[in-house]
């Protein structure tokens, strides 16, 4: 058992951190500019002062510890918390500034990037953004291990440690081929949707969760022996070669249907829809920060007239 006085270094804990995020000691060393040999002893003093194995050092893989993935959480947030620290003493609190590591989803990424990158290059000059689009388990799972800072997602995500930015609500549309007899209906029912061959994304993506939600509040079952699409492009070129029906978020619509062989048409209030926010760990300490980046997101958005601003928008 470890000393109950002990103290960890800063060293220590960013040598795990960065262990824990790479499981590799040379890709971890790089990221600290660290030499190997001084990574290990950073490890190797850590462990001992907690009377712990952290890491699991095989001759093929580097591994977590039960213990080691128990601490994780808590030491990216003790590693944070004194970059904050630091930050302050410098006088420099805006994490606006700099590299900032932003993940979005596949069916908001291709919709709103390419408005928000030039809006926020304009905007906020000195913010040097790097993108990673992946589906939500796997940037959450990088928003708790520290690889990512903020992700815009759709809410909610159901985890406690992390905060939640409410930004705009979009409705879902239901796309059709071009000579669908439903083509720019308005109003539809939902139960419509048991009478049709609705194709669906692959398990993971949250756009399938979303529109099987639907399917289930509509009281409809639907075949999920149906085609499915790794991405909402391929499930819409499906729609186009007359495979089926699928629901596609607002936002996508013009680039979607660009093309001419693809109509849409909506469905009657309440339409389903989906609540897009921006989402960090709540032990960064940035709150504010990520509110104020989450607004210039919303505006940037909105200039499209695609999503709905909620009034009073839910932050936490």
């Amino acid at each position: 058992m470890g000393n109950q006085s002990y103290q960890p270094s800063i060293g220590g804990l960013r040598a795990f951190v960065a262990i824990a995020k790479k499981l590799h000691f040379g890709t971890a060393a790089m990221d600290l500019g660290v030499s190997q040999p001084s990574l290990s002893q950073a490890l190797a003093g850590l462990e001992a002062g907690l009377g712990l194995q952290l890491v699991e050092r095989t001759t093929r893989r580097v591994m977590l510890t039960p213990e080691g993935a128990r601490l994780l959480p808590a030491a990216i947030a003790a590693c944070d918390a004194v970059d904050d620290f630091l930050l302050d003493a410098a006088g420099d609190l805006d994490p606006l500034v700099g590299r900032l590591r932003l993940g979005f989803i596949p069916t908001i990424a291709p919709y709103i990037l390419p408005r928000v990158l030039r809006g926020l290059a304009t905007r906020r000059p000195s913010l040097d953004l790097m993108v990673i689009e992946d589906q939500t388990d796997r940037l959450l799972g990088q928003l708790r291990d520290g690889t990512l800072d903020a992700a815009v997602l759709a809410l909610p995500t159901g985890v406690a440690t992390l905060g939640e930015v409410t930004m705009y609500d979009e409705d879902f549309l239901l796309a059709l081929p071009a000579d669908h007899p439903l083509a720019g209906r308005k109003r539809l029912s939902p139960q419509l949707l048991a009478d049709l061959p609705l194709l669906l994304l692959d398990e993971g993506h949250c756009m399938r969760d979303q529109a099987l939600d639907v399917c289930q509040n509509a009281g409809v079952q639907p075949d999920l022996q149906q085609t499915r699409a790794a991405s909402l492009t391929t499930a819409v070129q499906c729609v186009e070669g007359g495979l089926g029906v699928t629901l596609i978020p607002k936002t996508s619509v013009a680039v979607e249907t660009a093309a001419g062989a693809l109509a849409v048409a909506e469905f009657a209030r309440p339409r389903p829809g989906r609540r897009i926010g921006l989402v960090y760990r709540q032990s960064s300490g940035r709150a504010e920060a990520y509110r104020a980046l989450a607004a210039d997101i919303t505006e940037l958005v909105a200039q499209s007239g695609d999503v709905t601003v909620p009034v009073r928008p839910a932050n936490r």
